[in-house]
C-alpha cells in the first residue's frame, strides 16, 4: 500500500513510518520546509498547497492508497494563551481542510485523521466508547472543529476514520518526557482529587492500531486509539513513581494548578476520559499491551 503521512516527524508519525516500512507498504511524507529525500513532498498548508507528484500512486491506480493526517502543534507543556490556543486549533483545522479538499479531489479511498479523547471533555467515571457525545471545554470544541474538517473527504466517498488518541506513553518524549524529570527528582505527585481518568496508550500499540484501520475496510468514523484499562491520575502517578523506582507522594490542589498553568490548560490536567477501544477491539485488535504497568514498562 502507499501511504502519504502528514505530521510524519513527530513521535507517532515518525514510529508509524517505521512500522509501515518494515511492513511492506511504501510510505511519502510531506514536509513544509524543502524536500530533501525521494520519499519527501512539500507542501504549505495556510496557502492550501500541495507538490506535484505527492498523490501519485496514493489515489488507488496501484494500490489501495491512504492518507495519514496526523497534524498538531503539542499540547504541553506551554501555558495556554489566547494565542496559543489560536495556534493549537490552526495547526490542526487548517491542514486537515486542505488534505481533506485533496483526498476528495485525487479520489484517495482512505483518509486517516488525528483527533483525540479531549472530544470528550470531562467524563467523570463514566465508560466512554466511540457512541459518547462530544463534551465542552477548549479541547472538546477544537475536537469537534478537527473532525468536522474531514467532511470533503467523506462527501467525495472516502472512508473516514478519525483517530481519538489519548496519552501516548514513550520514552522518547511525549507526556512521559515531561514528567520524567519531575519524577526522577521525587517531585511527582497526583494533580487535584487525583481521580480523573488518564486514557493512556503504549506507542507500540497506538502505531499497530493505526496500521490495522488501514487494513480494515469494514471500519469508518471515530476510533478510540486508548488503552484497554484507563488509570485514574492517582493510580498513573503510583505506577510511573514505581516504575522508575521514586516516591511520589505530592499532591498538587487543582486551584493551585489552575493558578500556575491557566484554566485552559487545566484541562489536560484536571479533566478526564475513561475512554474505552470499543471500536478496536469489537473488531479483533489484540493490544500488546493491557494494562498500565506493562506500558510504562515498555516505555522506560
Amino acid at each position: 500500500m502507499r501511504v502519504l503521512i502528514a505530521g510524519a516527524s513527530g513521535l507517532i508519525g515518525n514510529a508509524l513510518s517505521t512500522r509501515l516500512r518494515e511492513s511492506g507498504h511504501e510510505v511519502r511524507r510531506l514536509v513544509r520546509r524543502a524536500p530533501g529525500t525521494p520519499d519527501e513532498y512539500g507542501w504549505d498548508p495556510p496557502a492550501g498547497r500541495i507538490d506535484d507528484g505527492a498523490f501519485s500512486g496514493v489515489d488507488g491506480g496501484g494500490g489501495v492508497g491512504a492518507v495519514v493526517n496526523l497534524c498538531g502543534a503539542p499540547l504541553f507543556p506551554a501555558r495556554w494563551s489566547a494565542a496559543r490556543k489560536q495556534v493549537l486549533l490552526d495547526s490542526r483545522v487548517g491542514p486537515t481542510e486542505v488534505l481533506a479538499e485533496a483526498v476528495a479531489e485525487h479520489g484517495v479511498p482512505v483518509l486517516l485523521n488525528a483527533s483525540a479523547v479531549g472530544f470528550y471533555g470531562d467524563g467523570g467515571a463514566r465508560e466512554l466508547d466511540e457512541s459518547a457525545p462530544a463534551g465542552t471545554g477548549f479541547l472538546a470544541d477544537m475536537c469537534v472543529a478537527w473532525e468536522a474538517a474531514t467532511a470533503p473527504a467523506e462527501r467525495a466517498g472516502a472512508r473516514v476514520v478519525r483517530l481519538r488518541t489519548g496519552l501516548v506513553l514513550s520514552g522518547d518524549g511525549g507526556l512521559l518526557g515531561t514528567l520524567k524529570p519531575l519524577f526522577r527528582l521525587a517531585l511527582g505527585g497526583k494533580l487535584g482529587s487525583g481521580t480523573q481518568y488518564m486514557p493512556w496508550i503504549s506507542l507500540a500499540d497506538e502505531v499497530a492500531a493505526i496500521g490495522f484501520l488501514l487494513e480494515h475496510d469494514s471500519i469508518s468514523g471515530p476510533v478510540n486509539l486508548t488503552g484497554p484499562a484507563p488509570a485514574t491520575n492517582a493510580e498513573f502517578t503510583r505506577e510511573f513513581g514505581r516504575a522508575l523506582h521514586r516516591p511520589s507522594p505530592w499532591w498538587v490542589p487543582g486551584p493551585a494548578l489552575k493558578l500556575v498553568i491557566g484554566q485552559a490548560g487545566a484541562e489536560m490536567a484536571l479533566y478526564g476520559q475513561r475512554a474505552l477501544p470499543r471500536a478496536l477491539t469489537t473488531a479483533g485488535f489484540r493490544f500488546a499491551h493491557q494494562d498500565l504497568p506493562s506500558a510504562l514498562s515498555a516505555a522506560l
